[in-house]
């Protein structure tokens, strides 16, 4: 059903005479709030685009090397094969690296006269760096680690007093509206009510800032800037998702983060 948004949209394209030359999407998109795709979704999307003659690229910033805990890379999930795959930031862990990954049939393309340059151009120095990344991963196992800490952060049913995961947290609180993601890829959207998915966004502020107070960075995501963004580095751990569970709770359990009427 979404996908076929998409078929629209290139069929308008087609009947005003114009062509398409790519899609780009993220994975899990995460400036939009944490949201899931279907499940075949973008598999849906590709072949419409493909078939209008477009690319399609997947951008991988925040939801590859891992990520996800499922899958390494996020358009896994989705079981499909972009065209091209755009990295940054995770994939130096801080030192200022981005890489674009396609075929070669596509790189060949950019030889056309065009001038073309990329402000981090690879040297040995950022080789480097990321091939230390990819073995950090690999060797202190990130990826298994990420998929067993974020299951531990959204089902944990401990028997430590107030140790509960987010759908736990969700049950005991109302403005918890959704809890969704993967891995270390989670999002916790806050409403004023459930039915009819009213966005709280103050609410949100307030939460974000007293888990500031409380010495938790996270921050806000969503059109509204309602849903809490849980992207915490790969070597999160169960007791660090423990003293966010108790935190939160506590946090959520203050007058001033009950939903407005």
């Amino acid at each position: 059903m979404y996908a076929r948004h998409v078929a629209e949209i290139l069929d308008r394209l087609r009947r005003e005479g114009r062509t398409v030359a790519a899609y780009i999407a993220e994975t899990l998109p995460s400036v939009a709030g944490q949201i899931v795709f279907p499940p075949g979704y973008l598999a849906e999307v590709y072949r419409h685009v493909r078939a209008a003659g477009g690319l399609c690229i997947a951008d991988e910033v925040q939801t590859g090397f891992g990520r996800l805990g499922t899958h390494f890379w996020g358009f896994e999930s989705q079981d499909v094969v972009p065209d091209i795959v755009v990295l940054g930031k995770p994939i130096g862990n801080a030192f200022p690296l981005a890489a674009v990954v396609t075929t070669r049939e596509i790189a060949a393309s950019f030889d056309n006269g065009m001038e073309f340059f990329s402000t981090f151009g690879g040297n040995p120095v950022a080789c480097a760096a990321a091939l230390a990344v990819l073995e950090v991963l690999e060797e202190e196992k990130l990826q298994e680690r990420t998929l067993r800490v974020g299951r531990h952060l959204v089902n944990c049913m401990c028997d430590r007093e107030a140790v509960n995961g987010l759908q736990s947290l969700q049950q005991r609180h109302p403005l918890i509206g959704d809890v969704r993601g993967s891995g270390l890829f989670l999002g916790v959207d806050l409403v004023r009510d459930r039915a009819t998915r009213a966005p709280a966004p103050e609410e949100a502020n307030y939460v974000v800032n007293r888990l500031r107070d409380c010495g938790i960075l996270t921050g806000t995501d969503g059109p509204h800037h309602n849903v809490l963004k849980l992207r915490p580095p790969l070597i999160f751990s169960e007791a660090d998702a423990d003293l966010f569970l108790q935190t939160l709770d506590s946090i959520l359990g203050e007058d001033a983060a009950q939903p407005m009427a």
